[in-house]
């Protein structure tokens, strides 16, 4: 049994520097989530107040003055790009534009759920995997080596617990904001098929 619990603690031990690289990762890249969120938001309160009256009364008979604002719009975000395309397109091509950018947003959703679920998992690995040593540490009356792994342990955890809530965070704005786009989208599909 003792030969099973070294090779585990040797396993573990051996992980602790890829856990370490994935919470830098996961930490840098909760940052540009943060980052992208917060240009996100500046550039969708503008064009919103434009828009949300604009799709309030849109009807299959106004459908140019969507197309007019469109026009206006020097850098398009993704749904207004798919908005653009969808007005030009007939039906077929309408359903694969709105499947193309339920894609596109599903993909950019997968990166911030990614944060958010593998920022806690590996801030705890890495705050258990210094743990077996720490309490060698103490058990042995090296101090020193107590204190660094767990200063290691509280570091990871922290950084893993900071990833982690920075996804929750940006995954329910963003998610609703996935699902108001989806509805836009079906809205002016449907009234380009009832125009026609």
């Amino acid at each position: 049994m003792k030969y099973v619990s070294d090779i585990m603690f040797w396993i573990s031990n051996g992980l602790l520097i890829p856990v370490v690289v994935g919470l830098i990762f996961l930490f840098a890249k909760s940052l540009l989530i943060l980052g992208s969120l917060f240009a996100a938001y500046q550039a969708r309160r503008s064009s919103e107040q434009k828009l949300g009256p604009l799709f309030s009364q849109l009807e299959s008979h106004n459908l140019g003055s969507l197309e007019g604002y469109l026009e206006g719009v020097k850098n398009p975000s993704l749904f207004l790009r798919y908005t653009s395309m969808l007005l030009s397109a007939d039906r077929p091509r309408r359903e694969y534009l709105i499947g193309e950018y339920e894609l596109q947003a599903q993909k950019r959703m997968s990166s911030i759920s990614l944060v958010a679920k593998f920022g806690p998992t590996l801030g705890l690995m890495g705050t258990l995997i210094p743990m077996g040593p720490a309490l060698v540490g103490l058990a042995s009356g090296d101090i020193a080596s107590m204190a660094y792994n767990m200063q290691v342990a509280f570091a990871t955890t922290v950084i893993g617990l900071f990833a982690g809530a920075v996804g929750y965070a940006a995954k329910r704005p963003a998610t609703a904001q996935m699902q108001r786009d989806m509805n836009r989208l079906l809205l002016v599909s449907d009234l380009m098929e009832n125009h026609n």
